[in-house]
């Protein structure tokens, strides 16, 4: 990433848009990951119903696999030097403000609701990846 302006405090760089781009990108993302379920969830998620679950049973229970499935590939792209600590803790860090909203956004839908609206974002996706260049 490009480095930005930086925003300085007596001489010292105390953040730079990078920064705040990422943590904001990371609100996004959770807000995106907590209401739907993505990261392995598209997937779990979609089962769970099917299995009859509520959407937000489905969701939660979704996010607990989706820990312990992270924690052993962070682990494994560790050890290959894949990983961007910085970059990573930054969008963690909006994350953590986005995935509660999400998650009290999803309390709010019904299973019905949420089924369509997870349907929507799929598909929206599905596009946008196969016509991206």
């Amino acid at each position: 990433m490009v480095a930005l302006n930086r925003i300085t405090h007596r001489g010292n760089h105390v953040l730079s848009l990078n920064s705040l781009l990422l943590l904001a990108s990371g609100v996004v993302v959770g807000v995106g990951a907590s209401l739907t379920g993505l990261g392995g969830g598209f997937l779990m998620v979609p089962i769970l119903l099917f299995l009859g679950y509520s959407a937000q049973k489905a969701v939660g229970t979704s996010f607990l696999a989706i820990l312990v499935i992270s924690i052993s590939a962070l682990l494994a792209h560790s050890k290959l030097q894949n990983v961007d600590y910085r970059l990573g803790i930054l969008l963690g860090l909006g994350g953590i403000i986005g995935a509660q909203i999400g998650a009290r956004i999803v309390e709010h839908l019904s299973t019905a609701q949420f089924r369509r609206m997870f349907a929507v974002i799929l598909v929206g996706l599905a596009v946008y990846i196969f016509f991206k260049k």
